[in-house]
C-alpha cells in the first residue's frame, strides 16, 4: 500500500478508529448537502430523534432542480417536485442551525463552484457530499468523496462515514499545454489512456510540471472528472496557487491564522519519497483538442483522430460499448468528429462553470454570431460568478453573440429542470458524462468537450477545432472541410 503521500497523511489524521468490519470510520471536516439526496437523511434522523452533530460543518445549497431562467425562480416553483425538495431543504437546514446558500443570499449555485469559491475547501480536509462529483475539492489537497443516503444520515449524526481506504495512483502529466488546449482536453485525455474503470479502487494524484502551471479553476476540473475515470476521489498537492487562491477568501483565517494555516497545509503534502501503488505518465506537449465521440467519457479522442473502429478496441466489453455508441451518435468508423452538427451548446456545470471558462469562451464568441437553428445556453456556475462575469461585462459578449445567459443552478447537466436537450438533438457541452439519456431525451446525444470548444461549435453549427479562432493557434489547425478532402 501506498505511504507517505497527502492521502495516507489525511487519511490517518481524519481516522476515528477500525471498525469491528474491517472499514475506517472516517472524521468528515466538511459536509456539503443539496436538496436531491438530503430529505431522507434528515428524516431518518428525525426517526431516531438525533440531533445534527456538528451543524457548523455543514453548508447546504441548491443546485440540481433550481430554474436557471429568471423569471422560473419565484417561489413557489412551478415544477412541484423541485418546490417540495426546496422546502423540504430550508426546513431541515433551518431547524438544525445549518448554513443555507438559497436564493437570497447571493451566495446560490452548484455546490461544487460555492464551496470553493468560499473558502469551505481547502487543504488537508475530508469532505462529503452526496454528489458522485464531491472529487472536486481535491483540487485543494483535500479528499473529497461522493456518499449516498445514509452515509449522508451518519455524517449528520456523528460526524463520521465508514470507509475503505483505497489505492493510491500517481499519475505524472509531463509537458506544457499548447495555445487552445485546457485542462479539460487533460482529464479527457488521462481517461482515454486509462478508462472509464482504470481507477476502481483507486484515488489519483495528479501531479507533474502541466498540473503545476494549472491555475485552481484548471485543477478543480481535473479532480472533478476523476469519478469518470473510475476513481474514487481525485486530488492535487497543495502550492502557492493554492494558498494565493484562498487568501481572502469569506471562510478562510487572516493574519496569523492563515499564517498557520499554511504550514500545516504544506505538511500534509506527499513526501518525496512518498511510496504509490502504482505511476502512470502521461505527456500533453503535442496534444489537441478532445471531444468524445460515444456514450461514456472515455470514448473520446483528439479531435485531429478518426473515431476507433469496435475491433481495434482491447476487450470484448469494450467493443460492444463502442457498437452501441457508433449507433446511437450515428457515426461509423474512421469518421472525424470535425464537422458534426450540433443542435446544442452548453456551457456550466461543477465541471467547467467558473469565470475563466466563461472568458475562454468570450474571447471565441467575440464578434461572431450563433445560427438561428442552434439553441445557446450560458448557465453560470454559482451567483458569484455570474455576477463578476456580469462586472466584466462577458454576459453581454454571450448576449450580443445570440446566448441565453442564465442564472446559477446544474441545468442541462442532468436535465432535472427545463434545461433538456430535444429528441435527436447533438449537444455540445462542457459537462462530465455524455451517457444515454444524461441530458433529457434518450434520444439525445452528447459530445464532451473543453468550453472553448462548446463555443466554437455554437459560432459554426458543428464541431469544429476551437483553435481555428485563436490568434496564437497553430497554423495546421484542420477545418471540417480540409477533413473531408483529406479523405477523398
Amino acid at each position: 500500500m501506498s505511504d507517505g503521500t497527502l492521502y495516507d497523511k489525511v487519511w490517518e489524521n481524519h481516522k476515528v478508529t477500525e471498525l469491528p468490519n474491517g472499514q475506517d470510520q472516517l472524521f468528515i471536516g466538511l459536509h456539503l448537502v443539496h436538496e436531491v439526496t438530503s430529505p431522507q437523511a434528515f428524516g431518518m434522523l428525525r426517526e431516531r430523534d438525533l440531533n445534527v452533530a456538528y451543524p457548523e460543518r455543514t453548508f447546504a445549497t441548491t443546485d440540481h432542480i433550481v430554474p436557471t431562467q429568471e423569471e422560473k425562480r419565484k417561489r413557489p416553483l412551478e415544477d412541484e417536485k423541485s418546490e417540495e425538495m426546496l422546502d423540504a431543504l430550508e426546513t431541515n437546514t433551518g431547524e438544525n442551525g445549518i448554513t443555507f446558500f438559497d436564493f437570497e443570499s447571493g451566495k446560490q449555485g452548484i455546490t461544487h463552484v460555492v464551496a470553493p469559491e468560499l473558502g469551505l475547501s481547502q487543504p488537508g480536509m475530508t469532505v462529503a457530499c452526496g454528489d458522485s462529483h464531491t472529487a472536486t475539492h481535491g483540487a485543494f489537497g483535500s479528499i473529497g468523496v461522493g456518499i449516498g443516503t445514509s452515509q449522508i444520515r451518519d455524517v449528520l449524526a456523528t460526524g463520521c462515514i465508514a470507509a475503505d481506504k483505497q489505492k493510491v495512483r500517481r499519475i505524472e502529466i509531463e509537458g506544457s499545454l499548447g495555445e487552445g488546449v485546457y485542462a479539460k482536453d487533460i482529464i479527457l485525455k488521462i481517461i482515454q489512456e486509462l478508462g472509464v474503470d482504470g481507477g476502481v479502487g483507486h484515488v489519483y494524484e495528479y501531479g507533474g510540471p502541466a498540473i503545476e502551471e494549472l491555475d485552481m479553476e484548471g485543477r478543480l476540473a481535473i479532480c472533478n472528472m476523476s469519478i469518470e475515470g473510475g476513481a474514487r476521489a481525485g486530488y492535487i498537492n497543495p502550492d502557492e496557487t493554492t494558498y494565493e487562491y484562498l487568501r481572502g477568501r469569506e471562510y478562510v483565517p487572516e493574519g496569523e491564522a492563515f499564517d498557520e494555516l499554511v504550514e500545516y497545509w504544506e505538511s500534509i503534502k506527499s513526501d518525496a519519497d512518498a511510496e504509490y501503488d502504482d505511476v502512470v505518465t502521461i505527456n500533453v506537449d503535442d496534444i489537441d483538442p478532445l471531444v468524445t465521440w460515444g456514450i461514456n467519457p472515455g470514448q473520446v479522442i483528439e479531435v485531429s483522430e478518426p473515431i476507433p473502429a469496435p475491433s481495434d478496441l482491447p476487450t470484448q466489453t469494450e467493443q460492444e460499448a463502442a457498437e452501441q455508441a457508433l449507433d446511437h451518435m450515428e457515426l461509423s468508423p474512421g469518421d472525424s468528429m470535425l464537422g458534426y452538427d450540433v443542435d446544442v451548446a452548453f456551457l456550466g456545470t461543477c465541471t467547467n462553470g467558473r469565470v475563466s471558462d466563461f472568458e475562454v469562451a468570450a474571447d471565441i464568441i467575440e464578434g461572431q454570431q450563433v445560427p438561428d437553428d442552434v439553441w445557446a445556453l450560458a448557465v453560470p456556475g454559482s451567483e458569484t460568478v455570474r455576477k463578476e462575469c456580469e462586472a466584466r461585462g462577458i454576459d453581454q459578449t454571450f448576449i450580443e453573440a445570440g446566448w441565453e445567459w442564465r442564472r446559477a443552478g446544474c441545468s442541462m447537466c442532468l436535465a432535472m429542470n427545463d434545461d433538456k436537450l430535444g429528441a435527436d438533438e447533438v449537444c455540445a457541452s462542457s459537462s462530465n458524462r455524455n451517457f444515454i439519456g444524461r441530458q433529457g431525451d434518450k434520444d439525445g446525444r452528447t459530445v464532451l468537450m473543453s468550453p472553448a470548444m462548446v463555443a466554437a461549435a455554437a459560432v459554426e453549427g458543428e464541431v469544429t477545432d476551437a483553435r481555428r479562432f485563436l490568434d496564437d493557434g497553430p497554423s495546421d489547425v484542420l477545418a471540417a472541410d480540409d477533413v473531408e478532402e483529406v479523405a477523398d
